[in-house]
């Protein structure tokens, strides 16, 4: 469209200068005495157009010639430019290719060469100080992989220096990205203090990225601070930094290790209260925080409490619980004492253990209750059905050794020694598992 255009333009042209000079009779006269010189106006408007055409080359060409020493120094200020950058990427290549040697080398070489850059009085790089950070943090990375504490450090605060605080945004994020990388290294280095002290002096909103929060949990893991660590894998788990599962696995591991450091039931209670609704619905962290409570002297009727929720969720959903945890519930409800159960504890037992008449488990435990509460025939039936299908050894040896009690009780020396018998060697097999 615009050639077309152009040639319609240049028609155009082409028949208004045959219309205005085809029949233009009109004459120039100039005048030099003695002389006269007599020219046609076509002509006298030509050479009016070659002196215009003349004078503007001559003209660019002039300031070609002196614009040249200024081409010149640009040109050699982008070739230094150029090869700045170059050993810039260099740099980062050798480093990520494992090759620090040479990657601290060429940080180095492009450092001297933004100071010679700089040295010449050209025009300061926009991203100067963006460009001289990288440079240390490359010399700095390379420096502790090649275990040189005191250079890293230098070259980690030479690059701090070129990130201030108030600068661009730019500068901004480079400046909290170093301050994350120190970090990690103080956490290869086994320095978790170190680690948290970096972490603090980022701003509210960097220190809670994910990067940062990952840096985070390992330093308070390492630094035994599982309050703060099971805070910071809430929050890892909220911004989707882990898979669901792997998310509930690290705050049950970090919850329980939290309940096992208590050192009194008092300071158990604040732990467990302080646990998220969804974390104390789970079967592992009631059932732990109910067997320290009670290895702590804690209220059986607080134990019983805790265990409350897994108990009627192992009844509704009878695969809920794996066998070990079934397990677990069941000595635990037994370490609390069965001899203090409340009629609604005791019909709950009653009515669990009729609706799964063969679980072992729960016959042991019905059993259990029957002799605290002096209902000697029931609990001899229940434990002598129970005996015979548990599979635990630590259960087996007590069923049989309350079995041979109640038959001391009844006189029956025979019943009593074939109990005692079985007894010691479910004792004996555990402790050879052990």
């Amino acid at each position: 469209m615009r050639a077309a255009l152009w040639l319609l333009s240049l028609f155009a042209v082409a028949v208004a200068v045959a219309l205005f000079a085809g029949n233009n009779q009109g004459t120039v006269t100039l005048y030099w005495p003695p002389y006269r010189i007599d020219l046609s106006l076509n002509l006298v408007l030509l050479l009016l157009a070659g002196s215009f055409a003349i004078w503007h080359a001559a003209l660019r060409a002039l300031a070609a010639l002196l614009e040249l020493p200024r081409q010149a120094r640009r040109w050699r200020q982008q070739q230094k430019e150029r090869a700045m950058h170059g050993a810039l990427l260099d740099a980062l290549t050798h480093m990520l290719g494992g090759r620090f040697l040479r990657a601290r080398k060429t940080a180095a070489a492009a450092l001297a060469q933004e100071q010679a850059l700089a040295a010449s009085g050209a025009a300061a790089t926009p991203h100067a100080r963006q460009l001289r950070a990288l440079a240390h943090m490359i010399a700095a990375e390379s420096s502790h992989a090649l275990q040189d504490r005191a250079l890293r450090e230098s070259h980690w605060h030479r690059a701090l220096q070129q990130t201030p605080a108030g600068g661009s945004a730019n500068e901004q994020e480079l400046r909290e990205g170093i301050q994350m990388r120190a970090a990690h290294w103080s956490l290869d280095e086994r320095d978790p203090d170190a680690a948290l002290e970096r972490l603090a002096a980022l701003s509210q909103g960097a220190a809670r990225r994910t990067l940062a929060l990952r840096i985070k949990l390992r330093a308070a893991r390492l630094a035994r601070q599982t309050q703060e660590a099971l805070d910071t894998a809430r929050l890892l788990g909220k911004h989707r930094a882990f898979s669901p599962d792997a998310a509930q696995s690290l705050v049950r591991s970090l919850a329980t290790e939290l309940i096992h450091g208590a050192r009194d039931s008092a300071q158990l209670q604040q732990i467990w209260q302080g646990l998220e609704s969804a974390e104390r619905q789970m079967p592992e962290l009631a059932i732990h925080a109910a067997r320290q409570l009670a290895a702590l002297g804690g209220a059986a009727s607080q134990v019983r409490a805790w265990l409350l929720p897994v108990w009627e969720r192992m009844l509704e959903q009878p695969g809920a619980l794996t066998d070990q945890h079934a397990l677990m519930l069941v000595q635990t409800l037994e370490a609390a004492g069965l001899d203090a159960l409340d009629a609604a504890w005791l019909a709950r037992i009653e009515s669990a253990q009729q609706a799964q008449p063969r679980d072992a488990r729960l016959q042991y435990l019905a059993g259990m209750a029957c002799l605290k509460h002096q209902l000697w025939g029931k609990s001899q039936q229940l434990l002598t059905q129970a005996s015979q299908q548990l599979t635990d050894a630590s259960l087996r040896a007590s069923a049989w050794r309350h079995l041979a009690e109640l038959a001391e009780q009844r006189g029956d020396d025979s019943a009593a020694a074939s109990a005692w018998k079985k007894a010691a060697g479910k004792a004996i097999v555990l402790l050879c598992h052990k």
